[in-house]
């Protein structure tokens, strides 16, 4: 099988290259040629086209697209983020079509039916929050739209919906987290109360190779791990695994929202660059709780987590 990679120079579709290489013929999107070491180090031909530039040359001979490629920062331009993860996703649905391509595996997100409600043990019933205020979710939210609804028989569309994804790689939960602390700026929302799930990349990368040996064209699958854990307790024991224990400081979760609110009316206004120190989806994201019911996958994947949370805290110790 051919299978062809966008975001392989980034944790998820990285960890997917990795997995997929050592029994399939993998190719992946590289925007350049740091790209294409990194790629190329992972056991995988790059291929050298963008989002919303992909050719039907790019995909020749491709059964298989797993599209991770996404803007995932917490801030930046609306029009950014509408034209990577949502142009850039129908551009590629538009072109595989065309290519010949029989299966189509996206990479969604819880965060694309949040717009600041607690959320949950939600399963795949909860509507997409396509007018979110917050702009990764919006845009994930309809690229995910677009997805599903490109389905038909000739052409199988699957959104694989993991939620805060952690694991060896990680380059955006525990790296943050991380410089949080050593920034004096890490503090704890309404004491970390909120549960959440989680999603060790292992077990994603199982959610993928399930989604696509039996996935139902048309449809979402959430895939963590097994079990829910307060922000606290699973943060805590992450930075553990480097030796670095958060501070106890705290801020009530109204306060945290208000002052991110008032902070990213300063940037907009000043026109500043750079990220706010706390934005609302920040904020909001931790003071809500995110709980998922995996019954979907369960039923229809035959999807069990194949890595424990305290096996993958331990690995990442060692």
């Amino acid at each position: 099988m051919r299978i062809f990679i966008t975001g392989a120079s980034g944790f998820v579709g990285g960890a997917a290259a990795r997995h997929f290489a050592k029994s399939h013929d993998v190719v992946a999107m590289s925007r350049s040629e740091k790209s294409d070491e990194t790629i190329k180090a992972l056991g995988v031909t790059p291929v050298r086209c963008a989002l919303g530039e992909v050719t039907t040359e790019h995909l020749k001979d491709v059964d298989v697209i797993i599209h991770a490629a996404a803007k995932v920062e917490e801030w930046g331009p609306w029009a950014d983020y509408w034209k990577l993860n949502v142009g850039g996703t129908t551009q590629l649905l538009e072109t595989a079509k065309a290519a010949g391509v029989k299966t189509f595996i996206h990479i969604g997100t819880e965060a694309s039916m949040f717009y600041g409600q607690s959320m949950r043990n939600i399963d795949e019933t909860l509507p997409l929050a396509l007018r979110s205020p917050y702009p990764y979710s919006r845009t994930k939210a309809h690229a995910e739209q677009a997805v599903l609804a490109a389905n038909d028989e000739n052409f199988r569309t699957i959104s694989v919906r993991p939620r805060m994804i952690w694991g060896p790689g990680d380059k955006t939960i525990l790296p943050v987290v991380l410089e949080m602390i050593e920034k004096g700026r890490f503090m704890w929302v309404d004491g970390g109360k909120a549960l959440t799930s989680t999603t060790h990349i292992d077990n994603l990368v199982h959610g993928i190779d399930l989604a696509i040996a039996r996935g139902k064209g048309g449809e979402a699958y959430f895939i963590t791990d097994e079990g829910t854990r307060s922000l606290r307790e699973f943060f805590t024991a992450l930075t553990a695994t480097t030796g670095v224990t958060p501070p106890d400081k705290e801020m009530p979760g109204w306060l945290a929202g208000l002052l991110a609110r008032i902070m990213e009316g300063i940037w907009r206004g000043l026109s500043l660059k750079s990220t706010p120190p706390l934005t609302r989806f920040a904020a909001d994201m931790m003071r809500r709780e995110g709980t998922i019911n995996i019954a979907k996958a369960r039923r229809e994947l035959g999807y069990a987590p194949v890595i424990s949370v305290e096996d993958g805290l331990a690995a990442l110790s060692a």
